[in-house]
Protein backbone atom coordinates (compact mmCIF):
# COMPACT_ATOMS: atom_id res chain seq x y z
CA UNK A 1 0.00 0.00 0.00
CA UNK A 2 1.23 3.45 -0.75
CA UNK A 3 2.31 5.50 2.25
CA UNK A 4 0.24 8.42 3.24
CA UNK A 5 1.45 11.63 4.00
CA UNK A 6 -0.84 14.00 7.30
CA UNK A 7 0.28 17.39 6.59
CA UNK A 8 -1.90 18.17 9.69
CA UNK A 9 -1.00 16.93 12.83
CA UNK A 10 1.78 14.38 12.35
CA UNK A 11 1.78 10.72 10.93
CA UNK A 12 3.92 8.72 7.89
CA UNK A 13 6.34 10.63 5.83
CA UNK A 14 5.36 12.00 2.75
CA UNK A 15 6.21 10.17 -0.64
CA UNK A 16 8.75 12.16 -2.00
CA UNK A 17 11.03 15.44 -0.30
CA UNK A 18 12.45 18.02 -2.32
CA UNK A 19 15.53 20.11 -1.08
CA UNK A 20 16.72 23.10 -1.99
CA UNK A 21 19.80 24.19 -1.37
CA UNK A 22 21.27 28.23 -2.78
CA UNK A 23 25.14 27.64 -3.62
CA UNK A 24 27.73 29.25 -1.80
CA UNK A 25 28.95 32.88 -1.25
CA UNK A 26 30.04 33.61 -4.75
CA UNK A 27 32.49 36.34 -5.50
CA UNK A 28 29.79 38.61 -7.10
CA UNK A 29 27.92 38.05 -3.81
CA UNK A 30 31.22 39.50 -1.82
CA UNK A 31 31.36 42.48 -4.07
CA UNK A 32 30.43 45.90 -2.54
CA UNK A 33 30.90 47.50 -5.99
CA UNK A 34 28.12 45.16 -8.24
CA UNK A 35 30.00 46.67 -11.12
CA UNK A 36 32.85 44.55 -10.95
CA UNK A 37 31.06 41.28 -11.37
CA UNK A 38 31.94 38.89 -13.31
CA UNK A 39 29.77 36.76 -15.83
CA UNK A 40 29.92 33.33 -14.13
CA UNK A 41 31.72 34.10 -10.43
CA UNK A 42 33.02 30.78 -8.45
CA UNK A 43 32.41 30.48 -4.84
CA UNK A 44 34.67 32.72 -2.34
CA UNK A 45 36.80 30.81 0.30
CA UNK A 46 34.18 31.40 2.83
CA UNK A 47 31.80 29.80 0.07
CA UNK A 48 33.68 26.79 -0.94
CA UNK A 49 33.65 26.29 3.82
CA UNK A 50 30.27 27.12 3.31
CA UNK A 51 29.72 23.95 0.34
CA UNK A 52 31.74 21.70 2.87
CA UNK A 53 29.49 22.75 5.87
CA UNK A 54 26.29 21.61 4.11
CA UNK A 55 28.00 18.38 2.66
CA UNK A 56 28.64 17.35 6.04
CA UNK A 57 25.43 18.10 7.45
CA UNK A 58 23.57 16.28 4.36
CA UNK A 59 25.46 13.44 5.42
CA UNK A 60 25.99 13.02 9.28
CA UNK A 61 22.70 15.05 10.20
CA UNK A 62 19.37 13.62 10.32
CA UNK A 63 16.42 15.92 9.57
CA UNK A 64 14.80 17.07 12.57
CA UNK A 65 11.70 17.78 10.72
CA UNK A 66 11.05 13.99 10.37
CA UNK A 67 11.24 13.04 14.02
CA UNK A 68 7.37 13.97 14.34
CA UNK A 69 6.83 11.54 11.52
CA UNK A 70 7.77 8.66 13.22
CA UNK A 71 11.16 8.36 10.79
CA UNK A 72 13.74 8.31 13.70
CA UNK A 73 17.29 6.70 13.76
CA UNK A 74 18.68 7.48 10.71
CA UNK A 75 21.96 9.22 9.90
CA UNK A 76 21.96 11.82 7.53
CA UNK A 77 19.29 13.47 5.10
CA UNK A 78 18.67 10.60 2.80
CA UNK A 79 19.30 12.47 -0.18
CA UNK A 80 18.77 9.73 -2.89
CA UNK A 81 19.46 12.26 -6.02
CA UNK A 82 21.48 15.29 -6.51
CA UNK A 83 20.68 18.10 -9.37
CA UNK A 84 22.63 21.48 -9.78
CA UNK A 85 22.78 24.17 -12.30
CA UNK A 86 25.62 24.47 -14.86
CA UNK A 87 26.73 27.81 -13.23
CA UNK A 88 30.38 27.98 -11.69
CA UNK A 89 28.91 28.22 -8.31
CA UNK A 90 26.56 25.53 -8.07
CA UNK A 91 28.67 23.27 -9.47
CA UNK A 92 31.67 24.25 -6.80
CA UNK A 93 28.66 23.86 -3.94
CA UNK A 94 27.14 20.35 -5.45
CA UNK A 95 30.65 18.85 -5.63
CA UNK A 96 31.70 18.33 -1.70
CA UNK A 97 27.94 17.20 -1.72
CA UNK A 98 28.06 14.51 -4.18
CA UNK A 99 31.29 13.30 -2.12
CA UNK A 100 29.84 13.34 1.06
CA UNK A 101 26.79 11.74 -0.13
CA UNK A 102 27.92 9.07 -2.51
CA UNK A 103 25.77 10.79 -5.53
CA UNK A 104 26.83 11.99 -9.19
CA UNK A 105 25.28 15.25 -9.45
CA UNK A 106 23.43 15.81 -12.58
CA UNK A 107 23.68 19.19 -14.14
CA UNK A 108 19.59 20.43 -14.70
CA UNK A 109 20.57 23.51 -17.17
CA UNK A 110 17.07 25.19 -16.77
CA UNK A 111 17.83 25.74 -12.99
CA UNK A 112 19.94 28.79 -13.43
CA UNK A 113 19.98 32.02 -11.86
CA UNK A 114 17.69 34.91 -13.35
CA UNK A 115 19.06 36.50 -15.98
CA UNK A 116 21.69 33.17 -17.48
CA UNK A 117 25.61 33.91 -17.79
CA UNK A 118 25.68 37.74 -18.70
CA UNK A 119 28.03 40.91 -18.15
CA UNK A 120 27.33 44.79 -18.73
CA UNK A 121 30.27 46.02 -19.50
CA UNK A 122 29.20 49.81 -19.30
CA UNK A 123 29.35 50.22 -23.09
CA UNK A 124 26.04 51.43 -23.79
CA UNK A 125 24.70 47.88 -25.32
CA UNK A 126 23.30 46.66 -21.27
CA UNK A 127 24.06 43.28 -20.24
CA UNK A 128 25.94 41.01 -22.79
CA UNK A 129 24.86 37.23 -22.81
CA UNK A 130 28.32 34.95 -22.63
CA UNK A 131 28.69 31.12 -23.54
CA UNK A 132 29.26 29.78 -19.64
CA UNK A 133 31.24 26.75 -18.93
CA UNK A 134 31.97 24.37 -21.86
CA UNK A 135 31.79 20.89 -21.86
CA UNK A 136 35.22 19.95 -21.47
CA UNK A 137 36.14 22.27 -18.78
CA UNK A 138 33.70 20.91 -16.77
CA UNK A 139 34.58 17.54 -17.39
CA UNK A 140 38.21 18.39 -16.25
CA UNK A 141 36.59 20.38 -13.14
CA UNK A 142 34.51 17.78 -12.44
CA UNK A 143 34.26 14.63 -13.24
CA UNK A 144 31.69 12.31 -12.26
CA UNK A 145 29.12 14.70 -12.84
CA UNK A 146 25.87 13.91 -15.50
CA UNK A 147 25.96 16.52 -18.09
CA UNK A 148 23.29 16.70 -20.56
CA UNK A 149 24.36 16.74 -24.22
CA UNK A 150 23.48 20.95 -24.57
CA UNK A 151 26.68 21.51 -22.98
CA UNK A 152 28.84 21.65 -25.25
CA UNK A 153 32.45 23.34 -26.01
CA UNK A 154 30.51 26.55 -27.26
CA UNK A 155 29.26 26.34 -23.51
CA UNK A 156 25.25 26.15 -22.45
CA UNK A 157 24.29 29.79 -22.72
CA UNK A 158 25.13 31.61 -25.67
CA UNK A 159 21.86 33.86 -25.93
CA UNK A 160 20.51 37.01 -24.77
CA UNK A 161 20.49 37.96 -21.07
CA UNK A 162 17.27 36.63 -19.86
CA UNK A 163 14.43 38.94 -19.20
CA UNK A 164 11.87 38.85 -15.84
CA UNK A 165 8.94 37.16 -17.63
CA UNK A 166 11.14 34.61 -19.13
CA UNK A 167 12.48 33.74 -15.89
CA UNK A 168 9.20 33.28 -14.17
CA UNK A 169 8.08 30.78 -17.22
CA UNK A 170 11.18 29.04 -16.83
CA UNK A 171 10.02 28.58 -12.86
CA UNK A 172 6.63 27.69 -13.54
CA UNK A 173 8.55 25.14 -16.16
CA UNK A 174 10.85 23.85 -13.53
CA UNK A 175 7.67 23.26 -11.07
CA UNK A 176 5.76 21.30 -13.73
CA UNK A 177 9.01 19.06 -13.92
CA UNK A 178 9.14 18.81 -10.05
CA UNK A 179 5.90 17.56 -9.96
CA UNK A 180 5.42 15.35 -12.47
CA UNK A 181 9.24 13.81 -12.64
CA UNK A 182 10.71 14.02 -8.73
CA UNK A 183 7.32 14.48 -6.87
CA UNK A 184 6.17 10.92 -8.45
CA UNK A 185 9.14 8.91 -7.03
CA UNK A 186 9.43 7.93 -3.88
CA UNK A 187 12.40 9.24 -2.08
CA UNK A 188 14.14 12.48 -1.82
CA UNK A 189 15.88 14.83 -4.06
CA UNK A 190 18.08 17.62 -3.91
CA UNK A 191 18.60 20.69 -6.28
CA UNK A 192 21.30 22.99 -5.77
CA UNK A 193 20.57 26.67 -7.45
CA UNK A 194 20.07 30.27 -6.65
CA UNK A 195 18.32 32.83 -4.62
CA UNK A 196 16.23 34.55 -7.10
CA UNK A 197 15.46 31.79 -8.95
CA UNK A 198 14.47 29.61 -5.76
CA UNK A 199 12.22 32.25 -4.52
CA UNK A 200 10.22 31.84 -8.05
CA UNK A 201 10.46 28.36 -7.95
CA UNK A 202 9.00 28.05 -4.25
CA UNK A 203 6.41 30.75 -5.21
CA UNK A 204 5.18 28.16 -8.14
CA UNK A 205 5.43 25.28 -5.87
CA UNK A 206 3.36 26.55 -3.52
CA UNK A 207 0.99 29.40 -4.74
CA UNK A 208 1.64 28.61 -8.22
CA UNK A 209 3.45 31.41 -9.25
CA UNK A 210 4.39 35.05 -7.73
CA UNK A 211 2.66 36.99 -5.25
CA UNK A 212 3.17 40.68 -4.88
CA UNK A 213 5.08 41.46 -1.59
CA UNK A 214 6.41 38.37 -0.79
CA UNK A 215 10.22 37.22 -1.27
CA UNK A 216 11.43 33.57 -0.26
CA UNK A 217 14.66 34.49 1.02
CA UNK A 218 17.62 32.06 0.93
CA UNK A 219 20.80 32.52 2.46
CA UNK A 220 24.36 31.00 1.10
CA UNK A 221 23.93 27.13 1.36
CA UNK A 222 20.36 27.65 2.96
CA UNK A 223 18.00 24.25 2.55
CA UNK A 224 14.74 24.71 2.22
CA UNK A 225 12.29 21.60 2.24
CA UNK A 226 9.21 20.44 0.16
CA UNK A 227 6.90 17.86 0.88
CA UNK A 228 4.81 16.27 -1.78
CA UNK A 229 1.90 13.45 -1.49
CA UNK A 230 -0.77 13.04 -3.73
CA UNK A 231 -1.01 16.06 -5.52
CA UNK A 232 -0.30 18.40 -2.53
CA UNK A 233 2.81 20.17 -1.67
CA UNK A 234 4.08 21.06 1.64
CA UNK A 235 6.76 23.37 2.79
CA UNK A 236 8.22 22.11 5.97
CA UNK A 237 11.01 24.86 6.07
CA UNK A 238 12.43 27.83 4.47
CA UNK A 239 16.30 29.18 4.69
CA UNK A 240 17.88 27.00 7.26
CA UNK A 241 21.60 27.31 7.97
CA UNK A 242 22.23 26.04 11.44
CA UNK A 243 25.37 23.76 9.55
CA UNK A 244 27.08 27.58 9.37
CA UNK A 245 28.77 29.19 12.68
CA UNK A 246 27.87 32.82 12.99
CA UNK A 247 31.22 33.80 10.94
CA UNK A 248 30.08 31.69 7.71
CA UNK A 249 26.62 33.40 7.42
CA UNK A 250 26.58 35.33 4.14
Amino acid sequence: MRRRSCFYGGGPVATSQLYLIRHGQSSNNALADQRQRTADPGLTHSGHAQAQRVARHLKEQADKTDLRDGRSGVVGHGIERLYCSAMLRTLQTAQPIGAALGLAPEVWLDVHESGGIWLDSRDGRGPIGHAGVRRSELAARFPGFRVPDAVTESGWWNRPFERQEQMVARAARVADAIRSRLAQAEGRSAIVSHGTFLNMLIAHLTAGGPVAGVFFSNHNTAISRLDFDDGRVMLRYLNRIDHLPPELVT
